[in-house]
């Protein structure tokens, strides 16, 4: 009989020991027992690692010397997983039923061309309300796109599985073909963006991201989250252009850069303004200054991180 494929969970804990403990926690309920779970502490304020280690020992516990976002962080999760398949999961969801890894390996199994695959997200305080049931297409215009079925309640509308446009970087299950064949997250966008780039660079190698209506995770973000905090703002807007000059052909490039100079900047520079929101302001105009720095990375020459380039420098384990 041959062996059952290895999955590697990865997971980054960022001051935040209280709910990785019960992400872990959660893992207990998996019925697929083939796995191993990779942790990457970002430079936390505080070191629980020998804790977590004691609690759970299945888990292999690494510590940063420095916070490397959530690209570089999982990048090193993926450079020390032995895994056919690798699991990026966030450390804020937790497992909700006992066959989700096999539900989530199903897919690769019938299609060869199917790279990612991600679960249906539902909200941890609301389980009955979806966050997740595949993306949409990024606008030509705006830079930005939806998440299918976000905020509505879960009545089997999209229990329909099949191809989306990209995979949701809370719960993704890739293939090693795709860390080996197309590379893993870029790590010049840090932190978001980066799955939906990722997505982009696997298609254009020529595999397909499956939306799997079959698994499902609960996300312990919120329903009304408030308004972002001038680094969100900063690294929003700024892998934002980031994204488009990699990822679009000419003429979308061209709509959006008028779109985002017209409405964008204008409406965006206001409205911090009135709010008297000035760090917002300056993350928002430093997000842009960026791109008009970094002018040189195009995206018909994207810069892709590749496995074996990642350097375990940074990792520290006891």
């Amino acid at each position: 009989m041959a062996e059952l494929p290895l999955v590697s969970i990865i997971t980054i804990n960022y001051n935040q020991y209280q709910v990785t403990r019960e992400f872990l926690k959660s893992l207990s309920l998996l019925s697929y027992r083939h796995f191993e779970v990779i942790l990457i502490d970002n430079a936390s304020k505080e070191d629980h690692n020998d804790a977590l280690r004691q609690e759970f020992p299945f888990v292999n516990a690494y510590r940063s010397n420095k916070n490397l976002g959530f690209t570089g962080g999982n990048n090193l999760g993926m450079k020390l997983a032995k895994g056919d398949y690798v699991l990026i999961v966030n450390n804020d969801t937790e497992i909700a039923h006992a066959d989700f890894l096999e539900k989530l390996m199903a897919p690769f199994e019938k299609d060869a061309s199917i790279g990612m695959v991600s679960p249906k997200i539902k909200y941890f305080a609301h389980p009955e309300v979806i966050q997740f049931a595949g993306y949409n297409k990024i606008n030509s215009f705006t830079g930005r796109n939806g998440q299918v079925g976000d905020g509505e309640t879960d009545r089997g509308q999209y229990d329909t599985a099949g191809y989306t446009n990209y995979a949701h970087g809370a719960a993704m299950l890739v293939k090693r073909e795709v860390l080996e064949r197309v590379g893993i997250f870029s790590e010049q966008f840090f932190l978001c963006y980066e799955e939906l780039d990722w997505s982009a660079q696997t298609v254009k190698k020529g595999y397909h991201i499956y939306y799997q209506a079959q698994a499902y995770i609960l996300h312990k973000e919120s329903i009304s989250m408030g308004k972002s905090s001038p680094m969100k703002v900063y690294y929003n807007n700024r892998n934002r252009i980031l994204f488009m000059r990699r990822n679009t052909r000419l003429f979308d490039s061209v709509c959006f850069f008028v779109y985002f100079t017209v409405f964008t900047i204008p409406k965006n520079v206001l409205q911090y303004l009135i709010r008297f929101q000035f760090q917002h302001l300056s993350s928002f105009i430093s997000a842009i200054f960026w791109n008009i720095r970094n002018i040189g990375i195009y995206k018909r020459t994207p810069f892709i991180t590749r496995l074996e380039s990642v350097s375990l420098e940074p990792l520290q384990k006891k």
